[in-house]
């Protein structure tokens, strides 16, 4: 006796509805792992930069402690650190700007603002793709389930 309930069958004996939804839900499910995974990558190679980043506070000056914090691209602690040294390399020029009527701890924190928020735009990328697959997943499962029966 073979069974009927087995995605073989499912798939054999679907019709291009049928099939469609299971691609759709298949897509969706390879989509959010890759995200997944490599969110998962990303957070232990923060981590692992987060704990060189203590280092930094410890150094004896600033070319010492970007130098403890390593010249790896994409490093967002190391990109803070540059920033901020550039912020008020920009704010000690001579010229005078408009930026000139600011502090200089607000120009340095602007700046700052300005790198974090880069770090986390990059952080966050993929994380819509499985909100969208979170939000519309049951919906097209129960499409499948209910053009099935």
């Amino acid at each position: 006796m073979q069974s009927q309930l087995g995605l073989a069958n499912v798939w054999s004996q679907g019709d291009w509805v049928t099939k469609t939804v299971a691609l759709i839900l298949l897509t969706m499910s390879l989509a959010s792992w890759m995200v997944i995974i490599l969110k998962s990558l990303d957070i232990f190679k923060y981590k692992k930069l987060a704990r060189r980043a203590q280092d930094f506070w410890h150094s004896e000056d600033l070319p010492a402690g970007l130098a403890q914090l390593g010249d790896q691209s994409g490093n967002p602690f190391h990109e803070a650190a540059l920033a901020g040294r550039e912020a008020m390399a920009h704010h000690r020029n001579t010229q005078v700007q408009l930026h000139d009527t600011l502090d200089a701890s607000d120009w340095i924190t602007r700046s700052l603002r300005n790198s974090i928020d880069d770090s986390t735009a990059r952080l966050q990328s993929g994380l819509a793709v499985l909100a969208s697959v979170g939000s519309t997943a049951p919906f097209v499962g129960l499409f499948g389930t209910v053009w099935g029966i």
